[in-house]
């Protein structure tokens, strides 16, 4: 897998070089293969440095890749069985959201994701990931399903936000999202909510109201899109790295906030580069996320979510000096 975005290209190079030693195979000379060796080791170092020190702009280009893994293969990877359930019961079905039972190490859960398309033809099947109304509806009976049969409710993340056309707002897009949100602080099962990719504005959160969520490290959970953030603040998109900076998107810049509970690591380089190992990762996570919370009482699960969502923000009361400087 290609080296491809603007700050790998050093690894680019390292990688052509390693291509170009590899194609000559048994006829390597004793020195050629030192060179060999001491490229393959100065790449894996070189990633692994770049890879820890990214900027908010980089963590929002890995986020972007066009290789790394959907949910629907974290869902071949890692489950054990997938029986998809579509429809809303009042207008049709929504491709952009995948979701339905499904076992994990024999523990059953309903699954309900964000899902991209990879070609062409899946985008549009896909709608690039972006749900329409009829997607969070069908999310909505499907978790109202999860709670009947007391099965945990796992979502994964990942859209750069809700469709935004004039047909979607007309079937009422905004009332779809609303009602998610006001039915996952009152459903009665165990919910974790992951971050694998883009996680935008209310079309992320519309399924992200959960007792754990979790992020991938090289995610993003944003309000909006940098470009849409900068097009706002500088009438310009084309500072949308200023933007992504400001906006403090990245899981590592979210965990000190509160804001999520627990970053999963990638592989060096991105999850693209290792879809196995990104999913056991996911797998093992979700298990022992799902085995925690399944401790509490259901009372207590309905408190301490109802707590976890109503401290978000808070920063402690001003004192008579600090209140006096704010007025002033």
């Amino acid at each position: 897998m290609a080296y491809d975005l603007e700050f790998e290209k050093p690894l680019a190079e390292l990688e052509k070089k390693i291509s170009t030693l590899q194609r000559k195979g048994d006829r390597l000379k004793a020195e050629e293969l030192v060179q060999l060796q001491d490229a393959e080791r100065d790449l894996r170092h070189k990633t692994e440095e770049i890879y820890k020190n990214l900027t908010t702009w980089q963590t929002v280009q890995v986020a972007r890749h066009k290789d790394r893994p959907y949910a629907a293969d974290y869902i071949r990877l890692m489950c054990d069985d997938f029986f998809e359930l579509h429809g809303d019961r009042s207008f049709g079905d929504d491709h952009a959201i995948m979701a339905g039972p499904a076992t994990i190490d024999g523990q059953t859960v309903m699954l309900v994701c964000h899902q991209k398309g990879r070609d062409m033809k899946e985008k549009q099947f896909r709608n690039l990931g972006m749900p329409h109304p009829e997607g969070y509806r069908k999310a909505h009976r499907l978790m109202q399903q999860a709670e009947k049969f007391n099965m945990p409710i796992v979502s994964l993340i990942d859209a750069s936000g809700a469709s935004p056309g004039l047909v979607d707002e007309e079937r009422g897009q905004a009332e779809a999202i609303a009602a998610t949100l006001y039915l996952m602080p009152r459903l009665k099962v165990p919910i974790i909510a992951t971050v694998i990719g883009e996680g935008g504005s209310g079309g992320a959160l519309a399924i992200g109201v959960a007792d754990r969520v979790l992020m991938f490290e090289h995610s993003i959970y944003m309000v909006a899109a940098p470009e849409a953030a900068a097009s706002i603040m500088w009438r310009d998109s084309a500072h949308a790295s200023h933007a992504a900076t400001g906006m403090r998107i990245s899981a590592r810049e979210l965990l000190p906030l509160g804001l999520i509970d627990e970053i999963l690591p990638e592989p060096i380089g991105g999850a693209h580069r290792n879809y196995h190992q990104m999913a056991i990762t996911l797998k093992e996570t979700l298990k022992r996320q799902l085995a925690d919370v399944g401790q509490l009482s259901v009372e207590e699960l309905l408190e301490r979510r109802y707590q976890k969502f109503r401290n978000m923000g808070k920063y402690g009361t001003l004192t008579e000096q600090n209140m006096a400087i704010a007025q002033a």
